[in-house]
């Protein structure tokens, strides 16, 4: 594909909203289980007395 601007890129052709939407729901996930992640990990290590 070739856009002609940075508008067309975004809206990639009447299905930007699907593109960047998806987008953005997997890098909310991706936040979400690294912090899951390290909470759960601190809870660990606390149980383990080593923090």
């Amino acid at each position: 594909m070739i856009w002609n601007s940075l508008s067309d890129f975004i809206a990639m052709n009447g299905y930007g909203s699907y593109v960047w939407g998806s987008f953005g729901v997997t890098f909310v996930l991706f936040v979400m289980e690294y912090q899951s992640l390290r909470l759960a990990r601190k809870k660990i290590m606390r149980a383990q007395g080593s923090l």
